[in-house]
């Protein structure tokens, strides 16, 4: 049984508060949140096999960020210029196949040889381990651009988790503080799409949303009631499972025709908006019978 509520979902009234504009994550606790969140759910989930092997690959991503060499960040120019121009800091565009993100590469694909997986996904595994430098960057700019071909998807998954790790590292190291935005549905620190937003509850945000991006975790301030793809304030719903706890909907666009997950972690604290994507694929699916196309990227729902 499904249910859509139309109707505005309505901006929280009573604290006043100051919120930062951009928080950057911290990669050093960012994974194991995650990896802890998706065996939440896959304890009790019909996709138990693909979230505990999500899990594995986000235990792999929080193992290696202690053993990486420090990231390259832009010059000190490079950041002004970016700011004074309003475009993100870290340019997705230019990103190239540094030691740096070479190492971060291997080391994932290292790890991941140990998490439980598919036959499919093993032979995926084993062949984007012995793809050359000059393939390697192919896929980098494949999954940055997310333009990545149907039939090496799985192959992309493992590149895509590396990439994760190597954004987050980059955006610990901006100053939040001198981010700005650069657009509607862009992270300021990369230039992302969200995964999804959240409304939350902290001491200087009082039921602000956030945008969080799916690539380096930058969470960005956005004003409610307002599409997180195209901006406008026209048309916007909300629909959910009927009988969910009502912590996680899909806010749908009657402008451009999609939809983004808003989370209320104001409600349940240990929503991590990645792992919840992921969780609420039953969601997705239920939007796949209507009007509204998916507009959030999670590299481990390609294909969906």
């Amino acid at each position: 049984m499904m249910s859509a509520d139309l109707q505005p979902d309505p901006t929280a009234i009573g604290n006043v508060s100051t919120p930062p504009f951009a928080v950057t994550p911290d990669p050093s606790t960012l994974f194991g949140v995650r990896a802890r969140r998706l065996r939440t759910y896959a304890a009790v989930s019909p996709l138990k096999p693909y979230l505990d092997f999500v899990a594995g690959i986000v235990d792999a991503q929080q193992a290696i960020v202690p053993t990486l060499p420090p990231v390259e960040m832009p010059d000190e120019e490079a950041l002004e210029r970016a700011r004074a121009f309003q475009m993100p800091p870290l340019d997705r565009v230019r990103t190239t196949l540094d030691d740096t993100l070479e190492t971060t590469l291997d080391a994932l694909f290292d790890a991941a040889r140990h998490v439980g997986m598919t036959r499919e996904a093993g032979e995926a595994l084993a062949r984007v381990r012995q793809v050359d430098g000059a393939e390697r960057a192919r896929m980098v700019q494949d999954v940055l651009s997310h333009d990545m071909p149907v039939e090496t998807l799985a192959e992309h998954v493992f590149v895509a988790a590396a990439l994760q790790v190597h954004f987050a590292r980059l955006a610990s190291r901006l100053d939040a503080k001198k981010l700005v935005p650069v657009g509607d549905g862009a992270c300021p620190a990369c230039g992302g799409p969200p995964v999804a937003s959240l409304i939350v509850e902290w001491p200087n945000a009082h039921g602000n949303r956030f945008c969080a991006c799916s690539l380096c975790s930058t969470l960005w301030n956005y004003v409610r009631i307002r599409c997180c793809s195209c901006g406008t304030t026209k048309g916007i719903g909300y629909q959910e499972i009927e009988g969910s706890p009502g912590t996680i909907k899909a806010e749908t666009c009657d402008e451009c025709r999609t939809y983004v997950k808003v989370m209320y972690q104001n409600k349940d604290v240990t929503i991590e908006p990645v792992a919840d994507d992921i969780g609420t694929l039953a969601l997705d699916m239920m939007m796949r019978e209507g009007p509204y196309r998916r507009a959030a990227f999670n590299p481990f729902l390609l294909g969906y």
